[in-house]
Formats: structure tokens, sequence, C-alpha cells
């Protein structure tokens, strides 16, 4: 499976190229394909299981920018390029 702006990916590390400015969280988690469906990652974000830089994120469409590292869950981390 490939990602568009995904520059490596394995089971636990996504390194994700940003092409925008920006990427508000829950399109970024759709994109990776990490969830099934927009709702699911809102409510992913919402229940905080996000962290971003090491903080608990909640806030569905925070804008994520080069050089944040989030990590879902205890299982997946994406770096952001």
């Amino acid at each position: 499976m490939k990602f568009i702006g995904v520059v490596g990916y394995d089971f636990n590390m996504i390194k994700y190229k940003l092409n925008d400015e920006y990427i508000e969280l829950y399109k970024l988690l759709k994109v990776l394909d990490l969830v099934d469906s927009g709702g699911q990652a809102k409510m992913i974000v919402s229940e905080g299981y996000v962290l971003r830089n090491g903080e608990t994120e909640t806030r569905k469409r925070a804008k994520i920018r080069v050089g944040d590292v989030l990590v879902v869950g205890d299982d997946v981390t994406i770096e952001i390029e």
C-alpha cells in the first residue's frame, strides 16, 4: 500500500511529508488509513488517544505542521517532515 506524502512506513513509525502549510489532525489520521472514517478519527482525538509533541491533543482540527511528532494510542508514531 502506498500513501501520498508518506516518506517511510513500518508498523510503528510513519514519516509523513507535508506538502502544505498544515493538515488538520483528523484528516491526517484518515489519509494515513489509521481509521475507517472521519467520525472515528474525531472520536479517537476527542477521547485523548493522540499525543502531539508529548502533550495530549484533543482538538480534532489541530493544525499539524512540519516538525510535529504524534503518537496514536500506544502503537503508532508519526513524524511530520
